[in-house]
């Protein structure tokens, strides 16, 4: 068996296609570890949901802001977009949505030593509060009767720093912003959400690094795999692997294979959906 993880896909479903090909990917026999933004964007976001549901016995996932801003489109919390339609106009939009509704926004493996969240996982939080924390908001996504509500919250500005006194509302915002949409963080770990770029000396600067450099980061014994930062690209280190590399934008999808002392990397030229720019 194999266990693959692969960055962000935004429904670029032939890209994903292929690579899974390149990869020489059985359900029957191996897994996909995939970082969020399933959809949204790419222009097969139906094919790409459709399959992953049809497989996802043999798949791990993890909740991508796209994700979740495809969630909240079928609640009418936020506006559809030509790509999503397609999901939301489905006979099995239901079938699809509720499914989606029930992954995590944390994966932890003890046996391969790795983690996976769509960001990555906030430098105010050590393992188990980060479990605890993902169960929190993963309980809210999964109730029928509050969970419209609670996603209309969800989706008002961000809030960028961690205080355990803030309202149960605040916390949740927070918690969900940091696995979602975290990129870069101060000195005191407040987290920016409007930098998209790589990071460059011009923001260290203004005092902000990718948020798994932060100063005093909790130690988290397991390394991070996370994507959502296509203008970072693939990046590793012993503490985090990255896996966004920009498919959508005319990048590349990248899989690598987690299960073996050495990890092999294997990426597909994507033609690309969009014109430059990163979200």
């Amino acid at each position: 068996m194999a266990v693959w993880a692969i960055g962000d896909i935004q429904g670029c479903y032939s890209a994903f296609m292929k690579l899974l090909e390149e990869i020489d990917f059985d359900p029957k026999r191996d897994k996909l570890w995939l970082a969020g933004d399933l959809v949204n964007r790419g222009d097969a976001s139906l094919e790409t949901l459709e399959y992953i549901y049809s497989i996802k016995e043999s798949v791990e996932v993890v909740l991508g802001n796209h994700d979740l801003t495809l969630i909240a489109a079928y609640y009418g919390i936020k506006k559809s977009n030509p790509t999503i339609d397609p999901i939301l106009n489905s006979p099995r939009a239901k079938e699809l949505i509720d499914w989606l509704r029930g992954q995590k926004f944390l994966h932890v493996d003890y046996k391969l030593g790795y983690c996976m969240a769509h960001a990555g996982i906030s430098p105010e939080f050590d393992l188990g509060m980060a479990i605890r924390y993902a169960n929190r908001i993963e309980e809210k996504l999964q109730n029928d009767e509050s969970v419209a509500a609670w996603l209309k919250k969800m989706f008002k500005s961000g809030i960028n720093r961690f205080n355990r006194d803030s309202s149960k509302i605040d916390i949740d915002r927070y918690i969900v912003s940091a696995f979602t949409r975290m990129r870069f963080c101060y000195k005191d770990h407040r987290l920016d959400f409007d930098q998209k770029g790589p990071p460059t000396e011009a923001l260290k600067a203004k005092g902000l690094k990718p948020w798994f450099e932060c100063e005093n980061r909790e130690e988290i014994d397991l390394k991070i795999i996370f994507g959502h930062w296509s203008t970072l690209g693939f990046y590793q280190d012993e503490h985090v692997l990255a896996l966004d590399t920009g498919c959508l934008w005319g990048g590349k999808l990248t899989a690598v294979r987690i299960d073996l002392p050495e990890l092999q990397i294997i990426q597909y030229d994507c033609e690309g959906c969009m014109k430059p720019g990163r979200d």
